[in-house]
């Protein structure tokens, strides 16, 4: 079944809930959707929000790059050899994970539509439902606790709260939610590389007795190493998040001893599904965590993150919250969400609807 045609554009959307992070303000975002359609009538949809803090790649940058030529040779090629598509971009698109996200996914989606199965049962289901966190940026107390109550309301059982900007008052925060919920939400903490060393150390001191589930990137980029002055306990509550790129960097960051016990794979940091499942083996035979992750994303490419999360075996945690909180989307279904749990689509594909209210 050969290619008919390939569209691409950059949507702006904004957010019902800007929030603060250690180094940033999120009150908006641009996401890249990829439509590849084949001569049947079906079309995969993809889609990507690089951060360019993290990888270098922007939006604007992933936009630019889906309009070049080269994207428009895919007309004509067979939908069977997706893969091989997918190594001629990575050759055209180095270092470029937005670029190659929207790429894999939207050829992932049509492929499994063309062959009838779910993306997740392309590689072997694993699970079927695990509960995702949902976050809270960096606000006062009294602020936390009212959006965490509401979130409990809504039948979430994990928050995940941003930190990384004053430990003290971080250590102040997390102590009053776990004082409000304990028992009844986990909470995980997200530094964003907001924390230094000695930061880090006094946090986990304050904090030993609240069973916080899990540390995200504490430190900034370069300073893994001295995670290794902790004791191996403690290392393995810790997420790597900004220090994990592709495959390099969770082979280095995978040596025994590992400075992280968990890795927080995200599609638009590696590049895809190819690229999360290359990390996701690394780890595995490492005995390290997957956790996944997201930026504010569309819900085409949360489920593509959600169908290679199911597919991993050593699959533990999940932050797929990205498009919760888009005032609006161009894409409906792929996934479901009840009581905080997530299930894939097993609709072929990843079971994308487009939205025919917004949809361009």
């Amino acid at each position: 079944m050969k290619i008919r045609s390939v569209r691409s554009w950059l949507q702006h959307l904004p957010l019902t809930k800007p929030y603060t992070i250690a180094y940033n303000v999120i009150e908006d975002t641009e996401i890249i959707f990829l439509e590849i359609e084949l001569e049947n009538g079906l079309v995969g949809i993809g889609a990507s929000n690089p951060s360019p803090e993290v990888v270098g790649e922007t939006p604007a940058d992933t936009a630019a790059n889906l309009q070049q030529n080269f994207v428009q040779q895919f007309l004509g090629r067979d939908i069977r050899h997706f893969n091989q598509l997918i190594d001629e971009a990575l050759i055209q698109f180095p270092d470029l994970p937005g670029t190659i996200a929207a790429i894999d996914l939207a050829l992932h989606d049509a492929f499994c539509q063309f062959i009838g199965i779910p993306v997740v049962d392309l590689y072997g289901r694993k699970m079927n439902g695990l509960p995702t966190s949902i976050t809270i940026g960096i606000k006062e107390t009294a602020e936390m606790i009212e959006e965490a109550t509401s979130y409990l309301l809504e039948g979430f059982r994990i928050i995940k709260i941003k930190t990384g900007l004053n430990v003290e008052e971080d250590i102040e925060r997390v102590s009053k939610l776990h004082e409000s919920f304990a028992g009844k939400l986990k909470i995980r903490v997200d530094a964003n590389t907001g924390y230094s060393i000695e930061d880090l150390k006094r946090f986990l001191h304050e904090t030993r007795q609240l069973s916080i589930e899990l540390i995200e990137q504490p430190l900034a980029v370069g300073k893994e190493h001295e995670l290794m002055s902790l004791p191996a306990a403690q290392r393995t509550l810790l997420a790597a998040d900004e220090s994990l790129l592709g495959a390099t960097s969770a082979l280095q960051l995978s040596q025994s001893p590992s400075p992280f016990g968990i890795f927080n794979i995200k599609l638009m940091k590696c590049g895809g599904i190819r690229a999360a499942r290359e990390i996701a083996c690394i780890a595995a035979n490492a005995g390290i965590d997957l956790f996944w992750g997201c930026n504010d994303e569309s819900m085409a490419s949360i489920a593509g993150a959600l169908h290679t999360a199911y597919s991993c075996s050593n699959t533990k945690y999940l932050d797929l919250d990205g498009s919760f909180d888009l005032a609006g989307d161009l894409v409906k279904k792929g996934f479901m969400v009840k009581e905080g749990y997530m299930y894939c689509s097993d609709l072929p594909g990843f079971g994308l609807q487009k939205n025919n209210d917004v949809f361009l």
